[in-house]
């Protein structure tokens, strides 16, 4: 059966191919310690579930309007005022199924076919292939390490060219846990004066950053820029809201209009009950996320610490979102009972099937020499997980 050429160069999602084969191993009774959740472990914060019960009590479960009720339109774009300093109206807001949905609205509204869009590695594993089906070209333009993985604006001029039509800029950053400080966004806005490419920026984990970290957004930097910059969030990570299924985005009233119409075609509104618990969110005290934050920071140092034990295993510390992405490539070509491991794939696939550890490999993130280890886990599974890595590494010869 012929398919469309679009479907065809899209790969499944990684992370949950290793959700699945790690389900899986649990299935026929295998303990596995699973390290590669992309959502917090605490369950929603009842002042919110209990809006959600309300909206079912009073009815609130028909259609609304396609963009987002306007009350959680209105609330988005305080917070965006009052966190972000991004001046929007609720005109300039779109409510989506999720920031993922956001991010794909964003792409197919905007690109034409052979439309280049600029992604910095290491990536969200999604960017790329959601760029490829709305028929544009992703163009990845490394970091290095050593810099805090962090595009730099010299990077940035050499990549953009004339068929650029957006940048990706992602920060706290998946899966390095990178924060851009306001100097270095400023930095990459100048270089972007010359140029009118877009800007997507997903701020998605700017509520979980540790260490005196600081969230800044592009737009709000650089005025000239604000007017082509969309700004992407949600409440799946800050809220523990991921089967919520609520993102959004605020920019442009063009290309929100624009990414509006396609919503209205093809999901529709999102989920009603989950619009009334997302606006209990944004206008109510959450004391939740305080703690939240404070005890993904106990996991995170733990876990670097843990990490820096182990010999030639060398990370940089992150300062934001829940991830820790170690280089594991000297041991790449040892041998596991006498097999070598040709690639950090590889290893990864050994680690779960033989250690029953999942992890996500680093190349679907465009780092093929790294793994992505959450600690968005319980500490007991982060501890267990550990000890069954350092194990595992301390096996091969």
């Amino acid at each position: 059966m012929r398919l469309s050429r679009r479907v065809g160069s899209i790969v499944e999602s990684a992370t949950l191919n290793v959700a699945e084969r790690a389900g899986a191993l649990k299935a026929r009774g295998i303990d596995v310690a699973t390290l590669v959740a992309g959502q917090p472990d605490f369950d929603t914060p009842d002042e919110i579930k209990a809006a959600a019960v309300e909206a079912i009590r009073q009815g609130f479960t028909k259609y609304t309007a396609s963009s987002g009720i306007p009350e959680l339109r209105a609330a988005i774009a305080e917070k965006f005022r009052k966190d972000n300093g991004l001046v929007v109206s609720p005109e300039d807001v779109l409510v989506s199924c999720g920031a993922k949905h956001s991010l794909f609205n964003f792409f197919a509204a905007t690109c034409e076919e052979g439309d280049e869009v600029l992604i910095p590695a290491p990536y969200w594993v999604s960017y790329p292939e959601q760029v490829k089906a709305a028929g544009a070209v992703p163009v990845v333009v490394p970091t290095r390490e050593e810099e805090g993985w962090k595009l730099r604006p010299e990077a940035l001029t050499a990549a953009l060219g004339p068929r650029t039509r957006a940048v990706v800029l992602n920060s706290p950053n998946n899966p390095t846990g990178a924060v851009y400080s306001a100097e270095e966004l400023a930095a990459l806005a100048r270089a972007l004066r010359g140029h009118d490419a877009l800007v997507l920026s997903d701020e998605i984990y700017e509520k979980l950053i540790y260490g005196g970290a600081r969230h800044h957004s592009i737009a709000a930097l650089e005025p000239a820029l604000a007017g082509r910059t969309v700004t992407v969030n949600g409440m799946s990570k800050a809220y523990a809201m991921t089967g919520w299924r609520i993102g959004y985005a605020a920019g442009p009233r063009e290309v929100i209009e624009a990414m509006a119409r396609l919503q209205s075609q093809t999901t529709s509104n999102p989920v009603s009950i989950a619009q009334k618990a997302a606006l209990a969110a944004l206008t109510r005290p959450t004391p939740d996320l305080a703690r939240m934050v404070a005890e993904f920071d106990r996991r995170r140092l733990t876990m670097v610490e843990r990490l820096r034990r182990i010999p030639e295993l060398p990370l940089a510390v992150p300062q934001g979102a829940f991830y820790v992405f170690p280089r594991l490539s000297a041991y790449v070509g040892r041998r596991l009972n006498g097999s070598p491991l040709a690639n950090v794939s590889a290893l990864a696939d050994a680690l779960l099937e033989v250690g029953h550890v999942a992890t996500v490999p680093g190349e679907p993130f465009g780092a093929p020499h790294h793994i992505r280890i959450s600690y968005a886990v319980a500490p007991e599974v982060i501890d267990r997980g550990l000890d069954r890595l350092e194990r595992f590494l301390a096996s091969l010869t």
